[in-house]
């Protein structure tokens, strides 16, 4: 079993750095000498590619990145294709897999749940194309066989967990964004008594987001990142020591920031929210930036710490690749795409028309949104992580996953404490799960 580690290799990865190296100045040259150059068209491949993706990203692929490909494939039309409802990609994805009428390239969630997709013979194995070499081993271990061989999908993009803030509204009560967590407690306590805003937009009706913008968000800072994360793994740390319930006691403290009804507000309704200027904070990820363009002067802070100098972590997730069906395992049309996104160019397009969902591969390019620049540049700052849901824990019956959205939103609502809830999955992982099952369970004070 190779479990993926990225700690080292994602807090110094060469990967979408947005300053000038000399690769970056090679970069740049190149890209002078490219304006000068027609692009060379294969006019030889003829067909069509179907893209099927959760991602409501609609008109970036229309207008963009389509757009771009065609300038090397005139001859092949290629269709973007996503549910309104994202959550209902993986139901409809299931059946069209199914009954045969997926699309010829499929975006990858990381991890178990492609994993599983390719077992039941639905991707392809694309450890040899060209271009696989532009990826490193941390990029890569998402989308392969536990044991590294196989490849069955091509890493696409991470994104960056942390909060976002109204510069209008912290200007106006005369607060900075906080770096640590007593800070960030004395700024939420500030909003909520001026009364003008709601210092939280985040609600518990979804669930998801509770574990995802909250959790998974906060979490690193008490696991210590990847060393936590990979001792889950082993067995040698529980979801019933002091680092998880600590998580979630930070994450009951929300409850009197959220204003009014916050348990029948959703992921949109909360979106809507922090977008009308009425909320301080919006706890999030990368993947929001393009939401909030132009709607509000919008800023972005790390994770808070518990001391100001002290060792920081954030989750740096794999998020999104791209897999060929195998049915379309022959295709020239669908290869021919699958390769272009292997290139620099299609990186930096990707990159820079999705601000917030960073390159995977090794090339170097600017990135030219300043929040996303600003995110990306905590790589240097602190260590990296992704979720800890997302590698292994989730295989079995509890799936870890589920039941974090679960236990994330009954803490925030009050109806368990943070001791229950990290006893609650600890006990989930116990009863499938041979590692934790063999571990010594930590005492649980309640």
């Amino acid at each position: 079993m190779m479990l993926l580690n990225s700690k080292q290799a994602m807090r110094r990865s060469p990967t979408m750095f947005s300053r000038w190296g000399i690769a970056g100045v090679f970069s740049v040259l190149a890209s002078v000498f490219s304006t000068n150059i027609a692009i060379a068209a294969d006019t030889s491949i003829k067909g069509s590619v179907m893209i099927d993706s959760w991602r409501n990203d609609d008109a970036v692929w229309k207008n963009t990145i389509i757009p771009a490909f065609n300038q090397h494939y005139p001859n092949i039309k290629v269709e973007y294709r996503a549910p309104a409802d994202p959550s209902t990609f993986n139901a409809q994805l299931s059946e069209n897999l199914a009954a045969g009428t997926a699309g010829d390239l499929i975006a990858c969630r990381p991890f178990d749940a492609s994993l599983s997709l390719f077992k039941q013979g639905y991707f392809s194995d694309i450890t040899e194309i060209s271009g696989m070499e532009n990826f490193p081993s941390f990029a890569l271990g998402p989308w392969q066989t536990d044991s590294g061989a196989q490849t069955f999908c091509l890493p696409m993009a991470s994104v960056i967990h942390g909060f976002f803030y109204n510069k209008t509204v912290f200007k106006e009560l005369g607060i900075d964004a906080p770096k640590t967590t007593a800070q960030f407690t004395q700024v939420l306590e500030r909003v909520k008594q001026n009364g003008k805003y709601i210092p939280l937009a985040m609600g518990t009706k979804d669930k998801w987001e509770a574990a995802t913008m909250g959790f998974q968000n906060i979490g690193p800072n008490h696991w210590k990142g990847e060393d936590g994360r990979l001792a889950l793994i082993r067995g040698t740390e529980r979801f019933s020591d002091a680092a998880y319930q600590q998580t979630f006691a930070q994450l009951a403290s929300w409850q009197s920031y959220l204003g009014k009804g916050y348990q029948q507000r959703g992921y949109n309704d909360a979106i809507a929210l922090f977008k009308s200027g009425k909320a301080a904070i919006f706890p999030t990820g990368s993947w929001d930036i393009s939401t909030f363009d132009k709607s509000i002067e919008l800023g972005v802070f790390r994770p808070p710490v518990e001391k100001a100098n002290g060792e920081c972590y954030f989750s740096d997730h794999t998020d999104l690749g791209m897999g060929l069906n195998s049915k379309a395992k022959d295709d020239p049309a669908a290869n021919a795409f699958l390769n272009w996104m292997t290139t620099a160019e299609f990186a930096e397009l990707m990159t820079n028309a999705l601000p917030g969902f960073f390159s995977l591969s090794n090339h170097f390019f600017d990135v030219k949104n300043p929040i996303a620049a600003e995110m990306m540049g905590w790589r240097d700052e602190c260590d990296s992580t992704i979720r800890n849901s997302a590698q292994i824990l989730s295989r079995g019956k509890p799936e870890l996953e589920n039941q974090l959205w679960q236990t994330s939103a009954d803490v925030i609502n009050g109806s368990i404490t943070p001791a229950q809830a990290a006893q609650t999955i600890q006990q989930g992982l116990v009863t499938w799960y041979e590692p934790q099952r063999n571990a010594k369970s930590a005492l649980v004070c309640q």
